[in-house]
């Protein structure tokens, strides 16, 4: 975080000129850093830029906010260090960086925790969420709002209507201790092939199948070498806008009031964002031939008894929270 004594500079340059006959420029108190991994373009990422502008406008430019996209910073792992000694100001993360450090997040990483997005959003903007959101001072940063990531489904070479059609199936999922077993627990075998390399993995017969949303799936051009996805939705994981701990404390209240009204409304602009993107790379997708195969009530209803043991292996000391959420 950098204060005005940082910035004399560009203070005497604005006051040179305003002798000019140029209207004064306001002088920032603060200039910080924000830190995304993803494109300028992505959902995310424009809700960082206009959680900045709000923050410029609503201080009356006397908070800069420097929204730096496509991992600049390092990579999420990296950015969460940084926050932790005030590196970095701002971030948006994704939770399973996070989960060895506060394992409680593990609870937001469960399969089918929720019915529907509705269902995710009520959690997350009552009081659930907001114990989620202070959950993040023990790593030394504040949990500002949560940010859409879309919900992640089966997509394969060859249709997945049951457990029958993946069990036995190679299934490429990220690297996350809950997500291996949940494979396993499914029948199918978990492997970690690098996000890049997943295309060439299903061209070469290495996996079956993967996971993840309609906009990665369409975007990374997916849905040319497995032409079916399975609407089961097992994960809907939230991303999380942060502010360094450290320099939050260093801020006067009334700045940090306005950062977290502005926070709340990047979340909402950033999931309208999201729906948008999602909508159209499903029909993307379609049109260029892909099938959409929706589970029956009952096959669905297999595969979440069936993952029910992770519940308990990975998140043993909050399953009242667990239930609380399931019955919100």
């Amino acid at each position: 975080m950098r204060r005005r004594t940082f910035l004399a500079g560009a203070g005497l340059a604005a006051l040179q000129l305003a002798g000019c006959g140029t209207a004064p420029q306001t002088v920032p108190d603060y200039v910080l850093t924000y830190a995304d991994n993803q494109p300028s373009d992505y959902p995310t990422t424009q809700g960082a830029q206009y959680f900045a502008d709000l923050v410029r406008e609503r201080t009356g430019g006397k908070v800069v906010i420097q929204v730096k996209a496509d991992g600049e910073y390092g990579t999420e792992q990296e950015v969460w260090q940084q926050l932790a000694i005030g590196g970095v100001d701002f971030a948006r993360l994704s939770l399973s960086v996070l989960t060895d450090d506060l394992p409680k997040l593990n609870v937001l990483m469960l399969p089918y925790l929720y019915r529907d997005a509705g269902h995710m959003w009520r959690v997350l903007d009552g009081d659930i969420g907001e114990e989620f959101l202070q959950a993040f001072a023990e790593g030394g940063c504040v949990g500002l709002s949560w940010y859409d990531a879309g919900a992640r489904s089966f997509y394969s070479r060859q249709p997945i209507r049951s457990l029958a059609d993946l069990a036995g199936k190679t299934v490429r999922v990220q690297d996350s201790p809950v997500i291996l077993e949940m494979i396993r627990l499914l029948g199918a075998v978990p492997e970690t092939t690098a996000y890049s390399d997943v295309y060439a993995a299903f061209q070469t017969g290495q996996i079956d199948a993967a996971e993840n949303n309609w906009p990665a799936y369409y975007s990374m051009d997916h849905y040319k070498v497995a032409r079916y996805y399975t609407l089961d939705e097992h994960s809907r994981v939230p991303e999380i806008q942060l502010a360094s701990g450290s320099t939050w404390t260093k801020l006067p209240t009334e700045y940090r009031e306005t950062l977290r009204e502005c926070a709340r409304e990047s979340a909402q602009y950033e999931r309208g964002l999201w729906a948008q993107e999602e909508t159209a790379a499903r029909q993307k997708a379609l049109d260029a031939g892909c099938r959409e195969i929706t589970l029956s009530d009952e096959e669905l209803e297999r595969f979440r008894t069936l993952v029910q043991p992770l519940y308990a292996q990975f998140c043993a000391a909050y399953l009242p929270l667990v239930e609380e959420i399931q019955q919100e």
